[in-house]
């Protein structure tokens, strides 16, 4: 009864201070949307995002991205701006960043390069994005030319990888104009797709170990045993984010509007009915201790609403973009005593292997920390916005 008195006094909370915030604005002249008042409020919490190149900064700062090109406010692009530039050398060299590490998360922040280079001309942002791209050109690989995800993790592909470079290479084969560029994009998304799709449920698993000796994984097919919410959620942000690259007439882009129609239905048929929200691990809501996840929940009403807005998918999908984002709304936001947007239910951090060891389990998942204003969820929320604002 308290659990359930609290949730309902926090979601009033919200919806009160998002009026609030309207009147506010509109006496102004301004409108009022939750992606520039999230956006403000990590401008407020964080004058720099990270002391080294990380890919959860690049999330956060792809969505402030999409709020700068949206509104065109100088302070967003001076604050991606910023957070690039403290890293980049007078030769375009990447502080802290380390090629032989082989580590596809490092190429995600490079996405804002193109963004800086485009406004800029600088040749070191050129520089810096050519740098990201010898990775891949070097970059291990399965027997039939899938990217491992990391040097560490030999003969794994995981779905996290596909957002951390695939969005990045279709970029620079259209700024640099590299068509090859753009076939080994389409290859990496087909491959993993093949690789990790359940043929009942149509959901992908999180991870594939071609060698199949990992601990984690299922020793006739190689994959991991969960869907986790966020890794189908990557895989949902690289397709749409691809397509924008993607020449209309490329071979292989009929290929990826097809998984990710396939993908969208398996997706709506596990959206939670009463909330419009995802669960930690997808399929299994019913288990004692699984969630509602916000970082996959935000993932999804991105890419549904974009994909919808592009034409990748159909209207019917509207009803589903619509739930998840007010569910998200109701159950995941709140404004603190700063007026600065919260964002909790996140899953702080889940993968396969290492040290100490994951084995990717239900019970691993659900164990992880859940927290507040990840940057891996506040990134796809503003996303998220700017495509429900629309």
């Amino acid at each position: 009864m308290n659990q359930n008195l609290n949730q309902f006094s926090r979601r009033h909370f919200v919806k009160l201070a998002a009026a609030a915030g309207l009147i506010a604005a509109c006496s102004s002249g301004e409108p009022s949307e939750w992606s520039a008042q999230m956006a403000d409020s990590v401008l407020k919490r964080h004058p720099l995002l990270a002391d080294k190149w990380r890919y959860e900064a690049g999330v956060v700062l792809t969505g402030i991205q999409q709020v700068w090109l949206k509104t065109q406010e100088q302070k967003y692009y001076d604050y991606i701006k910023s957070n690039i530039d403290q890293f980049i050398g007078p030769d375009g060299d990447i502080q802290t960043y380390c090629l032989e590490e082989y580590n596809l998360d490092q190429i995600n922040e490079g996405k804002l390069l193109f963004l800086l280079y485009n406004q800029t001309g600088d040749e070191r942002y050129r520089q810096a994005a050519y740098l990201l791209r010898k990775q891949l050109q070097t970059q291990p690989r399965t027997s039939e030319g899938g990217f491992w995800h990391k040097q560490i993790y030999p003969h794994q592909m995981w779905l996290d990888g596909l957002y951390m470079a695939a969005p990045f290479l279709a970029e620079f084969a259209q700024t640099f104009a590299e068509p090859e560029g753009f076939d080994e994009v389409v290859k990496q998304i087909m491959l993993i797709e093949r690789h990790t799709r359940d043929p009942q449920t149509g959901l992908l698993y999180h991870g594939w170990d071609e060698s199949k000796r990992q601990r984690w994984a299922n020793p006739e097919t190689g994959c991991s045993s969960c869907f986790w919410g966020r890794a189908v959620g990557w895989t949902m942000l690289a397709i749409v984010d691809v397509l924008d690259f993607l020449p209309q007439h490329h071979a292989g882009r009929e290929s990826l509007l097809a998984i990710f129609e396939r993908t969208a239905s398996a997706l709506a048929a596990v959206q939670d009915k009463a909330t419009g929200l995802w669960y930690q691990v997808l399929d299994q809501g019913d288990m004692p201790g699984n969630y509602l996840e916000a970082s996959a929940s935000a993932m999804f009403v991105y890419a549904f609403a974009k994909g919808i807005r592009q034409g990748h998918i159909g209207e019917k999908y509207q009803a589903v973009a619509t739930q998840g984002y007010q569910g998200i709304l109701e159950r995941f936001v709140e404004i603190d005593a700063q007026g600065l947007v919260n964002l909790n239910g996140i899953c702080a951090v889940a993968g396969l292997g290492g040290e100490p060891y994951r084995d990717g389990s239900f019970e691993y998942y659900i164990g992880e920390e859940i927290a507040t204003n990840d940057y891996k969820g506040v990134g796809p929320f503003i996303m998220a916005s700017v495509e429900m604002e629309r």
